[in-house]
């Protein structure tokens, strides 16, 4: 499940447009929203901002930190922090299993503006 999260990264690092559209689900319902944008509804939308924000920055790395999968069943959620640069971003993807596959269908990001000095632990949130 993390290796479908992997691969959606992957495209972003990348700026991968054919990889960045494999990544998402085909007939299930898609929403997307990047940090300070309204809320993208549709696969066309979705796709169509990926291939804005791919074709017009310098490529650079985009990595994953401290990425949680929670599965129930064909759903998956995963939360996690973008590093692009000097911005930090916290995200979640759900993916939903389509043609044996996951497959994303919901993307969220916004950015860290304060880092919290309590965390509580996994343990204390079950």
């Amino acid at each position: 499940m993390l290796a479908a999260n992997d691969a959606f990264y992957a495209a972003f690092s990348a700026g991968d447009v054919n990889r960045m559209e494999a990544v998402w689900a085909r007939r299930a319902p898609v929403t997307c929203t990047h940090p300070g944008w309204d809320v993208l509804v549709g696969r066309a939308n979705v796709l169509a901002s990926w291939m804005a924000i791919l074709a017009g920055q310098p490529r650079r790395d985009v990595f994953c930190e401290d990425a949680t999968a929670q599965v129930a069943g064909e759903l998956a959620v995963v939360t996690c922090v973008e590093v692009i640069g000097e911005a930090r971003i916290a995200a979640t993807n759900v993916f939903l299993r389509e043609d044996d596959r996951w497959r994303l269908t919901h993307h969220h990001g916004g950015q860290i503006v304060q880092r919290i000095a309590f965390m509580p632990s996994k343990e204390d949130l079950n």
